[in-house]
């Protein structure tokens, strides 16, 4: 165990997720914030059901964050935010960004996933996967190649990526509580693709094309269709040279 700033840094070679481990720590938690890494993950866990390969060599983050479940919207335009910043910050020219709900995308390549869950004693568990060294192939019929920073020649390590991570993800929740959602909101958009552009979101039951507008105070995906605003709760969004 370290300690990274005010975060308790807990550090495994193999864990089956290390969101599950943050489950089981916030049962009886060992700091007031904490994170917990892995350097393997066996059982990793992506949104809406999806897996998380974990392949040697990246990141395999959680944050326990002591904060009310209604404000877990908020986090996640925080994490991507922060993964962004700090892939900017070892990087500066590289071609970073976010893609609504959580992705960052490097050179239009996903490099991350992120995953909130509720976890006891008020907690909400951010996990998060880096793809430092190497990224899992899908295959060809996705969109959205995963890539690693390697890839883009963005040198870096775990340890190095954490640390400035966990100081943008500080700066960022502390603009939150002083000014909140929409002053990260603000900043998310600068970062976005597609704004102002034709998109389609795939939804559960149909898809849906028009123009992203942004997000409202919510998080809520802002689609134009003829004039109207539609509002998308949830989905997979694409932009139209890709479709």
């Amino acid at each position: 165990m370290k300690m990274i700033d005010e975060w308790l840094w807990l550090s495994f070679d193999e864990l089956s997720s290390t969101n599950d481990k943050a489950l089981e720590l916030c049962l009886e938690p060992p700091a007031e914030k904490f994170v917990v890494t892995a350097v393997r993950q066996t059982k990793g866990r992506g949104r809406r059901g999806r897996s998380w390969i974990g392949l040697d060599g990246n990141l395999f983050m959680t944050q326990a964050i002591p904060l009310d479940l209604k404000f877990i919207g908020d986090i996640v335009f925080m994490v991507s935010l922060s993964v962004l910043e700090t892939i900017k910050d070892i990087s500066p020219n590289s071609d970073v960004k976010l893609k609504w709900p959580n992705d960052v995308l490097v050179e239009g390549c996903k490099i991350s996933g992120i995953l909130l869950e509720k976890a006891a004693n008020g907690y909400i568990i951010a996990g998060t996967g880096i793809n430092i060294q190497s990224s899992p192939d899908f295959g060809k019929d996705t969109i959205y190649k995963a890539a690693s920073l390697k890839d883009f020649n963005i040198k870096t390590d775990i340890t190095e990526f954490l640390k400035i991570y966990l100081k943008k993800f500080d700066n960022n929740f502390s603009l939150w509580q002083k000014k909140g959602f929409q002053a990260i909101r603000d900043i998310w958009l600068q970062h976005t693709k597609g704004l102002n552009e034709e998109i389609t979101a795939n939804l559960e039951h149909e898809s849906k094309t028009g123009i992203f507008k942004g997000v409202d105070d919510n998080g809520v995906l802002l689609l134009e269709q003829e004039g109207k605003i539609i509002k998308i709760y949830a989905g997979d969004i694409f932009y139209k040279k890709e479709e």
